[in-house]
């Protein structure tokens, strides 16, 4: 008899609080900050948009109802990742 888990193992990411400033992440057992500064396409997203994250794999976090998606290395070290528009060229 074979006691292996069924179904796909998902990782579990929740929104734990949200300021005027940003709103903070818990991944695993691992809490990250999402500045709007740093991730101005939050700034303007409701509360459900926010709180709608995926965490598919390990680097990767994606809010469908945004359509954004980020590694999650650069909500941990975000100067690795400038932010660069190209907006109004």
């Amino acid at each position: 008899m074979s006691s292996a888990p069924l179904g796909k193992h998902t990782s579990a990411v929740e929104v734990s609080n949200v300021s005027r400033n940003g709103f903070w992440l818990l991944l695993g057992d691992e809490e990250l900050f999402v500045p709007f500064a740093e991730f101005p396409w939050f700034r303007d997203a409701t509360i459900e948009q926010i709180c709608d994250v995926k965490w598919p794999s390990p680097r990767h976090l994606y809010w469908s109802k945004l359509d954004v998606d980020l590694a999650v290395e650069s909500i941990r070290e975000p100067q690795k990742f400038p932010l660069v528009s190209r907006a109004g060229v």
